[in-house]
């Protein structure tokens, strides 16, 4: 195993730094620190010595920051800024607050859950952001630390460290302008193409992605036309009469489309659906992320389900809620 090297710094030589920085001179930095002139020479030789780089030009007066030492002013200043925010947000943490929590919600929930979900974090924490969009530039700023949990469709099964809290299933419909049948069979989907385009999801989005990869298995290679990022723009063409889609009941819900305007249908042949999960990094932010699926889990049944189900009843447990299980 490789050796870790030692950190050639510690926040006490940045601070004593910084101060000479500020100061133009050592025996202002020491007057400023309440220390010694020789300590504050020591420190500042010792970190140029453990850094391997001259800081200072001394032939000026006042001192001159090198190129090298213009780097560490600005890097330590934004490193001490952090550090001391540590000590108020661990007393906030005994309050039962955080200093700031970053969500990530996938585009298809965001007119379910963005709002009341930044209304459920902001009694929680000092700072809330909460960021829809793709679920894949979600993932990607979960694990570089960018954002403390997400809600998407990609399970990340393959990354360690994560607790994944299961929120709600759906399957896959058929989405048509008003007055076109809904095809009974999968081969009579390429009749339907035909008349009307295929509406697509962007290759993407994930969802784009798996309908692809469906119509593959089905062989059903259909011509592409038409394409977008978000349920609103495929709801909406397919509302206009301009073509079909294949999609979920979440995104037609996004959309805010009158559902009168639409022809939804049971998506002919093989099963197919997708399921959303709530993702944080394990052992980070305590019970909150259980507590906040829970809080996703309450407000979908109760107030996009119920909507759901009151239009498409044909839907039965193909729409569902999920249970509280999580898995590591």
């Amino acid at each position: 195993m490789a050796t870790r090297e030692a950190l050639p710094f510690d926040l006490r030589a940045l601070e004593i730094f910084l101060a000479v920085c500020e100061q133009g001179a050592m025996a202002g930095a020491a007057r400023r620190l309440g220390l010694t002139q020789p300590a504050v020479s020591q420190a500042v030789a010792d970190l140029e010595g453990r850094t391997g780089v001259a800081l200072f030009d001394r032939s000026v007066r006042p001192l001159g920051l090198t190129a090298a030492g213009g780097v560490l002013r600005q890097k330590a200043s934004a490193l001490l800024s952090e550090a001391r925010q540590i000590a108020p947000a661990l007393r906030e943490t005994e309050h039962g607050r955080f200093p700031l929590l970053r969500a990530g919600l996938v585009d298809s929930l965001s007119r379910a859950l963005a709002a009341p979900l930044g209304g459920h974090l902001v009694a929680l924490a000092e700072e809330v952001s909460v960021l829809s969009g793709l679920t894949a530039a979600h993932v990607s700023a979960l694990v570089s630390r960018q954002m403390d949990l997400l809600v998407g469709l990609d399970a990340m099964e393959d990354v360690e460290g994560l607790v994944r809290f299961p929120l709600i299933s759906e399957p896959y419909i058929l989405l048509l302008p008003v007055g076109v049948p809904v095809p009974a069979r999968p081969e009579d989907l390429r009749r339907l193409a035909a008349e009307l385009p295929l509406v697509r999801f962007s290759a993407r989005s994930k969802t784009g992605i798996e309908v692809d990869r469906h119509l593959r298995r089905l062989k059903l290679e259909l011509p592409r036309r038409l394409e977008f990022d978000t349920p609103h723009g495929v709801t909406a063409t397919v509302a206009a009469g301009e073509g079909f889609a294949v999609t979920t009941p979440l995104c037609v819900f996004e959309a805010g489309v009158e559902m009168g305007a639409l022809t939804c249908g049971a998506l002919p042949g093989p099963a197919f659906g997708r399921s959303l999960t709530l993702i944080a990094r394990r052992a980070e932010l305590g019970r909150l992320p259980r507590e906040v699926a829970a809080f996703c889990r309450a407000r979908l049944e109760h107030h996009v389900c119920a909507v759901l189900h009151a239009a498409m009843p044909w839907l039965g447990t193909a729409l569902r809620v999920e249970g509280d299980e999580s898995a590591a």
